[in-house]
């Protein structure tokens, strides 16, 4: 088993961990909202930045649950029980949810007129709310 004097370590290291995510997340929409403004004005759009939100959106996607998964064993690992912030835990499951939903519509988006379009816009933008909030949470659990 893990000593326990590694634990508040592991527990800053998730919040670090999960603070980068977000600042990816954070320029994976700006990234997208580029693609968007070009998009609706009309100009073609920048193979370069395209080519980066692509890259990075399935990678965001799949780091996301770790740091989920590494919050919940964490909390395990310190109390012994699964779930003894559970309003911490709810918003991270919504979060989670959230950024699936968002790679399904991702995968249905074809040509620029797709209709799936303004609902991955959306999503990500609700993405980018909840992890606002969760780090406000995830920040009063420490003080």
């Amino acid at each position: 088993m893990l000593p326990r004097v590694f634990i508040p370590y592991l527990q800053i290291g998730h919040g670090l961990f999960n603070f980068i995510l977000f600042a990816a997340f954070v320029f994976q929409g700006r990234l997208g909202w580029l693609i968007r403004r070009n998009r609706q004005a009309g100009r073609p759009p920048e193979p370069v930045t395209v080519r980066r939100h692509r890259r990075l959106g399935p990678c965001l996607g799949a780091l996301m649950p770790i740091g989920f998964l590494g919050g919940l064993m964490l909390c395990y690992l310190d109390n012994r029980v699964w779930i003894k912030y559970p309003f911490h835990l709810t918003v991270g499951a919504l979060l989670v949810l959230a950024v699936i939903s968002t790679w399904i519509i991702s995968r249905k988006i074809h040509g620029p007129r797709s209709p799936w379009r303004t609902p991955h816009f959306i999503v990500g933008l609700v993405i980018l709310l909840i992890f606002l909030w969760q780090i406000f949470l995830g920040l009063n659990l420490l003080l």
